[in-house]
C-alpha cells in the first residue's frame, strides 16, 4: 500500500472472534497492509490456521485461545501481546454470539450470563486494560463490532440485542473517557452471511432480504473491511464515539 491514510506497517492489530468469518477477513485485510496480527478466539486450532496465512504476507501472527467472557482470560491475552509486540496500536472488539432459542423464557440465567459476557462484558475489559495503555502511548484506536439487532426491536434475540446496545454505550464512554489521544467507534453490521447464517433459514432470509433491504442480500465477510480500516487508521483521525451503519440499507 502506498497510500499512508491506510497503511499500517509495523502496526499491532488484535482482533477478538479473529478465527473466521468478519474477524478474520479483517485480520488478513490489515495484514495485507503491513500489520501484525494477533488473532484470539476461543479454538487454538483456528487462530493458528489464520496465523498461518497472515505469515504467509509477510506478517508476524500470534495466535492466542481466549474466552472474552472470562477476564483471567482477557488478562492473559493483553500481557502476552505486549510481551510479544510491546504495544498495541488498534484494538477491534468482534467476538461476539447470539444463540437461537424457541421462546424467552427459555433462556436460563447461564445463557444470559454467556451472551452479555461475550458480547458486552469481555469488549469491557479489554478496552479499559488496552485502553489505558495506549493513552500512556498517546494514540491508538478502538473499534467495537455491534449489530443493528442493538437499534431495532428484533424477536428471538433479545440477550444479544441488550448486550450489543450496551456495547454502544460503552462505545461512547470509552471515547470521552480516552480521549483525545485513544478513538473509540463502532461498527454496526447489518446481517452478514458468516458462519452464524448457517443456522437461518436462508430462503426466508432472501425474501425477507429482497422485500426489506436496499441491497436486497446479506453481507459477506469482506465487506466489514472498508469500515474496519477506516475506523483504525489516520482516515478517521476525527471521528470518535461514531458508530457507522455497515448493513446493507436494512
Amino acid at each position: 500500500m502506498t497510500d499512508a491514510l491506510f497503511d499500517f506497517t509495523d502496526q499491532v492489530v488484535v482482533i477478538t472472534g479473529g478465527s473466521r468469518g468478519m474477524g478474520r477477513s479483517m485480520a488478513l485485510a490489515f495484514a495485507e497492509r503491513g500489520a501484525d496480527i494477533v488473532i484470539a478466539s476461543r479454538k487454538i486450532e483456528a487462530c493458528e490456521s489464520v496465523a498461518l496465512e497472515v505469515e504467509a504476507l509477510g506478517r508476524q501472527a500470534l495466535p492466542i485461545a481466549c474466552h472474552v467472557a472470562k477476564w483471567n482470560d482477557v488478562e492473559r491475552l493483553v500481557v502476552a501481546t505486549y510481551e510479544r509486540f510491546g504495544k498495541i496500536d488498534v484494538l477491534i472488539n468482534n467476538a461476539g454470539m447470539s444463540p437461537l432459542y424457541e421462546k424467552v423464557s427459555d433462556v436460563t440465567e447461564e445463557l444470559f450470563d454467556k451472551v452479555i459476557g461475550v458480547n458486552m462484558k469481555g469488549a469491557y475489559r479489554l478496552m479499559a486494560l488496552v485502553g489505558e495503555r495506549m493513552v500512556e502511548a498517546g494514540s491508538g484506536s478502538i473499534i467495537n463490532i455491534s449489530s443493528t439487532a442493538s437499534e431495532r426491536a428484533t424477536p428471538h434475540a433479545e440477550p444479544y440485542a441488550a448486550a450489543k446496545a450496551g456495547l454502544n454505550s460503552l462505545s461512547r464512554s470509552f471515547a470521552h473517557a480516552f480521549g483525545p489521544t485513544v478513538r473509540v467507534n463502532t461498527i454496526i453490521p447489518g446481517p452478514f452471511l458468516t458462519d452464524i447464517s448457517n443456522a437461518w433459514d436462508l430462503d426466508a432470509f432472501e425474501k425477507a432480504a429482497k422485500a426489506n433491504y436496499a441491497l436486497q442480500r446479506g453481507g459477506q465477510p469482506d465487506e466489514i473491511v472498508g469500515a474496519a480500516l477506516y475506523l483504525a487508521g489516520p482516515a478517521s483521525s476525527f471521528t470518535t464515539a461514531a458508530e457507522i451503519r455497515v448493513d446493507g440499507g436494512t
